[in-house]
């Protein structure tokens, strides 16, 4: 399985201006983390990462994560200095996952409280690097999905429960795109022997739930977000001619909605998509300056029947970022 990560991916020479390094006592419940991020350095003719893994909280104020490991080692214990490791963050901004001397570990920001993850899965299977493994958290971050990418493609994707240290297995063929929002359900995609696409949930358990080969105005656009029900999935239509749309897609029916248009500026372009448990979305939207780099990066609630959207916060980036990533990446 391979978790999406679009918006880091596409924020790689950017971030928030920062304001003043934090103890980790600055974070409080009600001041979770906004997005972690990463410093770039130049080297030669181009740049590299460099610094400490770092958390921007609501507030504005920033906390360094120590020992967060920022370059990958691989299965033979070699260290790439030219990338950096994944890192993920809850959707509620509570809980960040990082290396931390070669395990994999889970941060409360409030507190700084670190713990590996429980068992055998805060290690990495023989054969794997750090680049090898990506890591997804529930929105409350109480479970962790960790997916390994052998060149087998045979090592099932982990779902651990944070709470209880129980393991769920999913197929290794199909990729997360993400829980819902009590983290009940995860929706998952894979390509058949047919080269057409199907989606399956799975609940934290790891049994099957639902599934359906999806039509191409489902499969051919993004983001997408699975409602509580572990049925209903939300997706975002984009194209060059039409403002943005939104649809919902009926798994067990196996049909589409009309499309509505979504309240959003013009000059911005929709990123993140998910459902919270009252059933609206929240929408992240980025906006890009006139070279086409990230300028900034927008929140909003987004009303599923009327496409009505209201903003819940926003904050201007700037070049010298090597990534950085939103709670719920």
């Amino acid at each position: 399985m391979r978790p999406s990560r679009g918006f880091a991916v596409l924020a790689v020479a950017a971030v928030a201006a920062t304001g003043m390094i934090a103890t980790p006592a600055a974070a409080t419940p009600d001041n979770p983390a906004r997005y972690a991020w990463l410093k770039s350095c130049p080297r030669g003719d181009g740049s590299v990462p460099c610094g400490s893994w770092m958390l921007t909280l609501r507030s504005g104020r920033t906390v360094k994560l120590p020992g967060a490991q920022v370059h990958p080692r691989s299965a033979d214990g070699k260290v790439d200095r030219t990338t950096s490791n994944s890192i993920s963050v809850s959707n509620d901004g509570r809980f960040v996952n990082y290396f931390k001397g070669g395990e994999l570990v889970v941060r409360e920001v409030s507190s700084g409280k670190v713990r590996p993850l429980p068992g055998g899965t805060a290690s990495l299977p023989k054969g794997i690097g750090q680049s090898d493994v990506d890591t997804t958290l529930s929105p409350d971050g109480s479970a962790i999905v960790v997916d390994y990418y052998d060149t087998a493609n045979r090592l099932p994707t982990l779902v651990v429960n944070l709470k209880t240290g129980e393991t769920a297995k999913l197929p290794p063929k199909n990729s997360l795109m993400g829980f819902s929002p009590s983290g009940k359900y995860l929706l998952t995609s894979r390509f058949t022997e047919d080269n057409i696409t199907e989606f399956t949930v799975f609940d934290a358990e790891g049994n099957r739930t639902a599934s359906q080969v999806i039509p191409q105005i489902v499969s051919n656009n993004a983001p997408v977000a699975l409602a509580d029900d572990g049925n209903t999935v939300a997706l975002v239509i984009s194209s060059e001619s039409s403002r943005p749309r939104l649809r919902t897609y009926d798994l067990s029916a196996d049909t589409v909605s009309e499309a509505i248009g979504i309240g959003m500026p013009k000059d911005e372009t929709a990123q993140r998509l998910s459902w919270d448990a009252a059933g609206s979305l929240t929408l992240w939207t980025s906006r890009s300056d006139q070279e086409g780099e990230l300028d900034s990066a927008v929140k909003r609630t987004l009303n599923a029947e009327t496409g009505s959207t209201r903003k819940l916060d926003s904050f201007r980036l700037r070049k010298n970022v090597w990534v950085w990533w939103l709670p719920g990446e």
